[in-house]
């Protein structure tokens, strides 16, 4: 084991056999840092030894030994930061060996037990293990009396705050100790005395004490864990309590007893619970020592030195200072051992050697033990009466600093010094050195345990001398060696008191000079332990750690050395006998040493490789491992020859001997079937002629006599069964019919009564909600404050619901996958089914074959029993075979019963089939749910887009407005007073609603001429808005009628098909509805009449005093608005009326369900069913007998009572039974799938209304929603008017009758909608007349009051919410230089120099940081104002110079980033998500100007469009001469089509543009776009809407031109499209979606490039051309001019091909795309992270009298 890798037991070996081989001491020392694994290393050794030596004895010694490492391990080890198993301790056992080398007896030596762990752990460490132990068994019987509890009770055990060990159970831990201790005999009871000191100890540390005053203290009376403590040591309570809380003082002539501090005590308590453990673990060590002691003379020893290995901590303290010492001592031996043997040998066999110096840390062991050294400046200190640490830190830094230099001194500390050991650097605290040093403890409580009742606590105090000697004589001879030694207060008379005054580290530096010497007079080997890595982690390596440890054990300088000399060597015997097959018979000589070197000297050229000694061969590095190589291959070449000659000759002897063989069985065996077969076939010719014989006539007698009798029999047992029947079934049937008539009776009383009771309580109870609801909602429409509510957490819904929708988009492709795997599974399922019936026919038709076969067999049977009668040998041969046929036929019967089972579990097998497969159909339906998410994001694009140009052309409106105001302020010339600021809420609160767009050209038309050329000024936005949220109103439930009237019409086409007459529907809903009708009339009526009224009282020519608040024309229009919230409560009531009218509705035409009567098949069926056993099976005749009768002859003639053939038609007709229930269950199957189809298309439609209702509340005003809500009613009837469409189908009268009523309603509906769209395009022009004459009123108005009261009457504002929070950080303004500001940063403002200079969005984070000032003043009146003037502000200057890429752009940057920063600082969660805390901080804290962000959003949409327009003009005459005139691949284009004119004046003007210039001038708005720090998401919807403008232009030019469609154009136009495609890679902006924009144009372009000639092209042009419509599809075709000879024109009927083949596409008919179309934009929201603190204002802003707070 030796020869092996480096492994413990090796080691051990090594040991064993040199102390048998040399008859001399053998020691292994262990060493390495703490949690390398010492102990392991040592417990594996003595291992080794046990199971090598053995015992010479029965007493198994070797057990013992090895028994006494868990009782150390528990007492002596604890769990460190480095290790979970840390020896807290030093051992050195002696294993006895005798003179045979078995093993005797041991003897275990202990060093400096770290007593400080007993009262403190460092954190995530533990105390020793034996208290955990205990705590982990408090449960147990034996325990109950030490009161113990968990181990977070004690104070000595939780303050490392890690009392549990992962992968290590305390109880079995337990277990393994009690197990240990009694196989070293140690008694039961002297276990409990060991667990009850130790139980004791604990609760000593929880005793606590009072302080009474600075110098004294006391503790509690009856304090528990003191009584338990005494009464565990049996020491009295008052006299404990007394001397921890007291000393006694002796002097020459008299003794004190004097108080101590808290502080004292609880430090005197500590000492005496380690005093008491010290007592304890050496007493533990004497038993372990007297259970290893031998009689027999020992012959030698084997010393296993597990010692703490070196430690350096955050804090080091006297415990690390001696171990660290102790490894000095160590490595000191090592060094002089391992290198002086090294080189020992290199001289004994006279090998040419230099000496190497190595390491010696003799200078540190001197420091430390030499005169004046640590040990003894800390020894003379512990002697002065007022010796302290810090005194003795002194006297270090005056002996030995500057004058050691492994000596040196912290630059931070006085109380710490640095000494340079072999391993590291170590500080060392010198703070408790001299108590530790002392290890003092009161003598008076040492006493009061001495005269304990315990008797175990007594034995540990009684030889105290003997056991503060770390010299005293053992019975073995040798010396113990112990540092548990205690000093008490009181030293003893005599030589024991001289004993009992040496210091701890005198006591340790004797038993370290006595460890030295006796490693010194053994033979030492090494084993050096390496920590992989400092964490405790499994499979990590550290090497700079590894290598570190190596240096510091000396390992480095041993290899050192090894490698400068010759690592490996061999004996020149052993070189011989290994290497011998490398040498030739005539190299080998009798002088073996000659032997050896003639052969190296061939083997190795390089001489310096190795040298001769006097014994051995010596090696350099790597020359063994090349000589191992040649052996190895000589060794493998021979092996091999050997192998391939002894299998060939091996395999030649087995093939010939194994072919002999086959020669001659082949030859007998043939011979022998031969003979074989022809005497079977001689026997089977003559045995089938007599068999023929001989069955004829046996079968023909007894068939004849058979038929006889079973004719008799069938005949009477027929006509009993018969009579039977008939009765049974007379009764039955009269039984049925009481029954039926009874049962009716009975649940057509209950059906009454129950109805009676539901329609009385659904009265009551729907009475009650209606008159709640009626006055909720009465309270709510009079409630100003619910209509500010209903705005708040509208946008988190948004977000909300988008989120939603993505979800559900998951879910639905995680369907759609099931959906395909289901379809599969179905498929599969279905052929299976198909497969098993097929078998069913063919087994049935089997059945009637041996049907047929029985009965042949029957007839023979007769004429055979007739001869039976003529000889009794005859009729015993008969009955045998008849018999034997009985048996048969029972057979027969078994063999379908089984059949009969199988099919009863497929049956049931196949049912669990269907029913899974209704599962999946059922979520197979689910798919649909994809596509009507789809078109729901449509349909929100298309609400975004109509919005948004509707917000245009308010904008347009707003202009034109703004242009005659200026038109009107030029012709007056004299200037009127007061200011012309727009107010800010007027667009706020309009881009709230939803305007209809389908208003055309001519409506706007003679709006726009009623407008008067007057001078316009501002009206009351509150007013205005009134008027305008009914007009939205009105709209909306004119775009409902409209909804309502399309959905109409498509029912009366359906309901066309159907030509059954149906009863009239009742009268009173026709009555309900015409009541509705000519109420809705009437509403019209009055609303005409009410306008006209407000018109008058506001077209009079009336001076201002007229129109001021409280006058006749403005209580006009309060009354207005008043009766507009009545008629909301109105609406209401109707709501609840429609419901009411609904649900009887329902109730009145529910369908009445059909009942079905059981057939007998189905109760057949049943009753087969429930077949279980063989015995109902064999009676299932009776019932079947009737429904099968046939001709007497199919069964009549089988055996005696006719059993077998009634089983076998009831199994016949049990399968036809099982196949008709596999056809109704899928019947079934089938319905609930069309039932489940139903709900689900339900449910789909309920969800898709809850949407869009949801959608357009989130748009509309408070005001507007009840409106909203009545709306989602008619909606609501409407779809229930379907489902009664459904329900009625299979009634044609009750149909015929529904649509009736449908025809008279959508009349009555279509009349409806043509007066509310009258009314509604009359109420639109008179607002605007409204609006004008009310601001005219205000203007002259305001010229009558003074500047003093327009600053002082507040003005309608938005009411902005106030919130409460804290803030920083603003820029602070009068309210005299906001204009000032709006003109520096708004107006006057260079986009150019802004963008290149300053951080983009600069003008945002300024004006969001004013209006966080006027948020802090809680000014809303600045608020308001600043606001007004930015958005003021920014119109002006786009209106001024809106032609400017730079300007709109810039402004659309700065408009999105203050919209951002009024999201990211409002305070929402939403959107507080991505803010740091600083920015939190800055939160808004008293206004919510979520109204605001609306209209900076409509603001930004505005702009947006202006930047497209803008776009436009720049790129229009670009598009035309760079995509299609312009010739990017030369040559292609060369020659003109040809009777074409040429286009010069065309190409004379705009030939200057190329593709390039496009891409130039792409180029140049993305990078002004990034310039001005435009949010990413928006520029991809910029770069979208410019593509779908080049792709819009170039496809209708191509559309018109007819010199463009040619093949060659064709493929121009496909190059240019891939530049702006590389374009968009370039620039990142491939998933944008712009590619998509240039579908058509790219399908154009292959159009014109494909083959247009056969039906295939035809097809592949109709697959590959889907954005394309038809009409530009065959546009381009007839267009198309081939340029040369080898092209054709496309023919006509290819064209009509074409139009056939795409007649059935839905597309529209429109021929050029709209270029003027702009995509609807939306603004993510984009947070910043730039920190508002840190944005410094520019001077060249000229913003000086702006201050930042």
């Amino acid at each position: 084991m030796g020869d092996m890798d480096p492994h413990i037991f090796a080691v051990a070996e090594e040991a064993y056999k040199q102390m048998a081989r040399d008859e001399r001491n053998q020691s292994i020392i262990v060493s390495g840092e703490s949690g390398a694994g010492k102990t392991v290393s040592a417990k594996y050794a003595m291992r080794y030894f046990a199971t090598v030596s053995g015992s010479a004895s029965e007493a198994n010694v070797e057990e013992k030994v090895l028994a006494s490492n868990p009782i150390m391990e528990s007492i002596g080890n604890a769990k460190t930061t480095r290790n979970d198993n840390s020896s807290r301790f030093g051992k050195y056992i002696e294993i006895g060996f005798d003179k045979r080398y078995r093993i005797i007896g041991a003897n275990m030596r202990t060093y400096l037990l770290e007593k400080s762990r007993v009262v403190f752990q460092a954190e995530e460490e533990r105390n020793y293990h034996i208290f955990y132990q205990l705590c982990a068994s408090a449960a147990l019987p034996e325990f109950k009396t030490l009161r113990l509890g968990n181990a977070n009770y004690f104070h000595y055990t939780k303050q490392g705050g890690s009392p549990v060990i992962d992968g290590i159970d305390d109880a079995k831990e337990m277990v393994h100790t009690r197990q240990a201790c009694t196989l070293l005999g140690i008694s039961d009871s002297y276990q409990m005395g060991v667990f009850r000191i130790l139980a004791g100890i604990l609760h000593l540390g929880n005793v606590g004490f009072k302080s009474r005053d600075a110098d004294s203290c006391t503790i509690p009376s009856k304090h528990e864990p003191l009584t338990i403590f005494c009464d565990l040591m049996g020491v009295e309570y008052e006299e404990m309590s007394h001397w921890l809380c007291h000393r006694k003082l002796a002097t020459a002539s008299e003794t004190y007893i004097k108080p101590i501090s808290k502080l004292q005590a609880i430090n005197a308590r500590d000492a005496l619970a380690k005093h008491i453990y010290a007592k304890l673990f050496n007493w533990i060590v004497d038993h372990v020592n007297k259970a290893l002691h031998s009689t027999v003379k020992q012959h030698s020893f084997i010393g296993v030195l597990d010692i703490y290995g070196f430690e350096t901590f955050e804090i080091n303290s006297f415990e690390q200072f001696c171990i660290n010492y102790a490894n000095e001592k160590l490595q000191q031996q090592f060094n002089m051992h391992v290198f002086k043997l090294e080189q020992e040998e290199y001289m004994k066999e006279q090998i040419p050697w230099t000496l190497i110096d190595f390491y010696d840390n003799q200078p540190c062991i001197n420091l430390i033990e030499a005169k004046l050294g640590i040990l003894d400046l800390l020894d003379e200190e512990c002697k002065m009466p007022k010796g302290s640490d810090d005194s003795w830190a002194q006297k270090l830094y005056n002996t030995h600093l500057n004058k050691c230099a492994l000596f040196e001194k912290p630059r931070m500390s006085n109380k710490a010094f640095i000494i340079q050991h072999f391993a590291d650097k170590v500080e060392y605290q010198c703070e408790g050195f001299l108590e530790k040093n002392k290890d003092t403890v009161y003598e008076e409580q040492i006493k009061v345990l001495k005269s304990s009742k315990f008797k175990m606590l007594s034995e540990l105090f009684q030889d105290e001398e003997k056991a503060l000697s770390p010299t005293s004589a053992t019975p073995s001879g040798r010396t113990l060696l112990s540092r548990t030694a205690v000093k008490p207060a009181k030293a003893r008379p005599g030589q024991a008191s001289k004993e009992h005054k040496k210091t701890v580290g005198h006591q340790f530096r004797n038993s370290l000079h006595l460890l030295m010497e006796t490693l010194n007079a053994t033979t030492p080997h090494y084993v050096r332990c390496i920590k992989p890595n400092d964490f405790k982690f499994p499979f990590t390596f550290d090497e700079k750690r590894a290598v570190q440890q190596l240096r510091a054990c000396g390992v480095l300088e041993t290899i050192r050395i090894s490698a400068a000399g010759f690592p490996s060597r061999w004996t020149y015997q052993e070189f011989f006998s290994r290497y011998r097959v490398l040498m030739k018979q005539k190299d080998v000589l009798s002088n073996r040493k000659q032997t050896c070197k003639n052969v190296l000297e061939k083997l190795i050229l390089d001489q310096d490789k190795y040298q001769f000694g006097k014994t051995k061969i010596f090696f350099r590095a790597g020359q063994v491992a090349y000589l191992e190589k040649i052996r190895a291959d000589k060794l493998r070449a021979a092996c091999i020859r050997i192998q391939k000659t002894i299998r060939g000759w091996l395999m030649r002897k087995k093939y010939l001997r194994m072919r002999k063989a086959a020669i001659t069985i082949q030859r007998y065996v043939r011979g022998y079937q031969a003979r074989c077969y022809a005497k079977f076939l001689r026997r089977t010719r003559a045995a089938t002629i007599i068999q023929k014989f001989q069955r004829m006539c046996v079968v023909r007698k007894r068939y004849r006599l058979m038929q006889a009798a079973t004719v008799v029999l069938q005949s009477h047992l027929r006509g009993y069964i018969a009579r039977n029947k008939y009765h049974r079934m007379l009764r039955e049937h009269k039984a049925i019919i009481i029954q039926k008539h009874m049962r009716g009776w009975l649940a057509r009383v209950r059906y009454h009564r129950s109805l009676k009771a539901i329609v009385y309580l659904q009265c009551c109870y729907r009475r009650m909600k209606a008159k709640r609801e009626l006055k909720k909602l009465k309270i709510e429409a009079r409630s100003v404050e619910r209509y500010k509510k209903l705005n708040i957490g509208m946008e988190n819904k948004i977000m909300q619901l988008q989120r939603k929708v993505d979800e559900q988009n998951k879910d639905y492709k995680s369907l759609l996958e099931k959906l395909t795997s289901l379809e599969t599974m179905y498929n599969t399922e279905t052929e299976k089914l198909r497969s098993d019936v097929e078998r069913l026919r063919m087994s049935e038709e089997e059945a009637k074959n041996a049907t047929n076969r029985v009965l042949n067999l029957q007839e023979e049977i007769t004429k055979l029993r007739k001869e039976l009668h003529q000889t009794q040998s005859e009729k015993k041969t008969i009955e045998e075979r008849a018999d034997k046929y009985k048996q048969e036929t029972e057979q027969l019967v078994s063999e379908l019963k089984e059949q009969n089972m199988l099919l009863k579990k497929e049956k049931e097998e196949l049912n669990r089939c269907i029913h899974d497969q209704a599962k999946e159909m059922t979520e197979n339906m689910e798919k649909k749910l994809i596509e009507e998410t789809k078109q729901l994001e449509l349909d929100l694009n298309d609400e975004r887009l109509r919005y948004q140009n509707l917000l245009n052309e308010f904008s347009r409106l707003e202009e034109r407005y703004d242009d005659l105001k200026d038109e009107v302020n030029l012709m007056v010339s004299i200037p009127k007073p007061g200011h012309k600021r727009t107010d800010s809420t007027h667009s706020s609160n309009e881009s709230e609603y939803t305007f209809s767009s389908e208003i055309t050209e001519a409506e706007d038309l003679p709006l726009r001429m009623e407008e008067p050329s007057e001078k316009k000024a501002q009206l009351d936005m509150s007013l205005f808005l009134k008027l305008q949220k009914r007009v939205t109103e009105l709209e909306q439930e004119k775009q409902s009628l409209q909804d309502e009237l399309d959905r109409k019409e498509e029912l009366a086409l359906r309901a066309k098909t159907k030509e059954e007459e149906r009863p009239p529907i009742r009268g009173a809903e026709l009555e309900y509805e015409s009541l509705k009708r000519q109420e809705l009339e009437s509403e019209n009526k009055k609303l005409k009449n009410e306008l006209n009224e407000l018109q008058k009282a506001l077209m009079e020519k009336r001076p201002p005093e007229v129109t001021a608040p409280g006058a006749p024309a403005y209580r006009v229009l309060l009354d207005q608005l008043t009766s507009v919230s009545e008629e909301l409560e109105v609406r209401k009531e109707e709501v609840l009326i429609l419901r009411s009218q609904l649900v009887s509705q329902k109730e009145a035409i529910q369908p009445k369900e059909d009942k079905n009567t059981m057939t007998d098949s189905t109760i057949l069926l049943e009753d087969v069913q429930k077949m279980k056993d063989k015995g109902e099976i064999a009676q299932a005749y009776i019932g079947l007998k009737e429904t099968n009768r046939q001709s007497l002859q199919d069964y009549h003639t089988l055996n005696e009572d006719g059993e077998l053939w009634l089983v076998y038609e009831g199994l016949k007709q049990a399968n036809r039974l099982l196949e008709s229930q596999l056809q109704s269950q899928k019947k079934s199957h089938d319905n609930e799938l069309e039932a489940l189809r139903g709900e689900i298309q339900s449910l789909k439609e309920e969800n898709n209304r809850q949407q869009q209702l949801l959608a357009q509340n989130l748009q509309l005003p408070p005001e507007a929603r009840i409106e909203a809500s009545l709306q989602h009613e008619i909606t609501r009837l409407t779809n229930e008017n379907l489902f009664y469409e459904e329900l009625y189908a299979d009634d044609p009268m009750k149909y015929q009758s529904y649509r009736i009523s449908l025809y008279k309603r959508m009349i009555d509906l279509m009349e409806q909608l043509e007066k509310q769209d009258k009314t509604v395009r009359k109420l639109k022009k008179q607002l605007k007349v409204f609006a004008k004459k009310i601001g005219e009123l205000e203007v002259g108005q305001m010229e009558n009051i003074s500047p003093g009261q327009i600053i002082d009457e507040p003005i309608r504002p938005v009411n902005i919410p106030r919130k409460e929070k804290d803030f920083q950080g603003m820029l602070e303004y009068k309210k005299d230089d906001e204009p000032k500001l709006v003109k520096n940063l708004i107006l006057d403002l260079k986009p150019r120099g802004v963008a290149v200079n300053l951080i983009p969005g600069l003008p945002a984070y300024i004006l969001f940081m004013c209006v966080r000032h006027a948020d802090y003043l809680n000014d809303d009146q600045k608020v308001r104002s600043l606001l007004t003037s930015t958005i003021n502000g920014i119109k002006k200057v786009l209106k001024k110079r809106g032609d400017d890429f730079e300007t709109v752009s810039f402004w659309l940057s700065n408009t999105c980033r203050f919209l951002h920063c009024l999201k990211q600082y409002s305070g929402e969660e939403g959107f507080m998500k991505h803010n740091t805390s600083r920015q939190n901080e800055h939160c808004l804290t008293n206004f919510d100007l979520a109204e605001y962000r609306q209209v900076l959003s409509d603001l930004a949409i505005q702009i947006y469009q202006q930047l497209v327009r803008v776009l436009e003009n720049i790129l229009q005459p670009m598009i035309v001469s760079g995509m299609l005139e312009h010739e990017t691949i030369q040559g292609v284009s060369g020659v003109k089509p040809t009777g074409l004119r040429k286009r010069t004046s065309s190409i004379a003007d705009e030939g200057t543009y190329t593709l390039d210039s496009i891409v130039r001038q792409l180029n140049t708005f993305h990078s002004v776009m990034c310039q001005h720090g435009m949010d990413p998401e928006l520029i991809k919807q910029v770069v979208k809407q410019m593509f779908y403008i080049i792709g819009a232009v170039t496809l209708n030019n191509l559309l018109l031109r007819k010199d463009m469609c040619s093949w060659s154009k064709g493929m121009q136009i496909r190059y240019n499209v891939s530049q702006l495609e590389e374009w968009l890679r370039d620039k990142n902006l491939m998933n944008s979606g712009a590619k998509e924009t240039l579908e058509p144009l790219i399908q154009a372009a292959q159009l014109l490039q494909v083959k247009k000639k056969t039906d295939e092209d035809a097809e592949a042009i109709c697959s590959m051309c889907n954005a394309l419509t038809t009409a530009q599809i065959v546009k381009v075709l007839n267009l198309y001019t081939p340029v040369n000879e080898f092209e054709e024109r496309v023919s006509v009927s290819f064209i009509r091909t074409i139009q056939m083949r795409l007649r059935d596409r839905k597309d529209s008919p429109q021929l050029l795309m709209d270029a003027k179309h702009i995509f609807p934009v939306t603004f993510p929201f984009n947070p910043s992270s730039l920190a508002l603190e840190t944005i410094q204002i520019p001077a060249s802003l000229g913003l000086a009298f702006i201050s930042r707070v």
